[in-house]
């Protein structure tokens, strides 16, 4: 999505979601086939205390699930992971910042997607650090 004078809707953030999980090498979504994509304007206090915030513009992803590696065979019948995004905090990152919504989005889904696989946020920045 081009810069705009308008934030996009939830429907439109949602769709973004999708087509970034989408465009996911196919190793990878074949093991996020279960994980449900959710967007919301932000964060309940709930979600919000399970890592340890309390302001609710501060929050804009969040993996909620058993990662990958933490899974036991023997276990059945839980729910499938989610990973959130919170509209709110996104559109003011993206009124702040200047990135665009789209590339913004698709960065959080996958880092959320990458704490299905088992990565820690320190990981993942290490993984963005050498990237760079």
């Amino acid at each position: 999505m081009l810069r705009s004078a308008h934030p996009p809707t939830l429907e439109t953030m949602q769709a973004m979601a999708e087509a970034s999980l989408a465009a996911l090498p196919a190793e990878f979504r074949t093991k996020l086939g279960e994980v449900v994509l959710r967007v919301e304007e932000f964060a309940t206090a709930e979600q919000l205390a399970a890592v340890d915030l309390t302001d609710r513009w501060q929050l804009s992803g969040l993996y909620e699930g058993e990662a990958l590696p933490d899974r036991s065979i023997w276990a059945s019948g839980r729910m499938p992971a989610q990973i959130w995004l919170f509209r709110q905090p996104l559109i003011a990152e993206w009124r702040e910042t200047g990135v665009r919504m789209d590339d913004l989005v698709r960065h959080v889904v996958v880092h959320e997607a990458g704490h299905h696989f088992g990565f820690s946020d320190d990981d993942m920045h290490r993984l963005e650090d050498d990237a760079e």
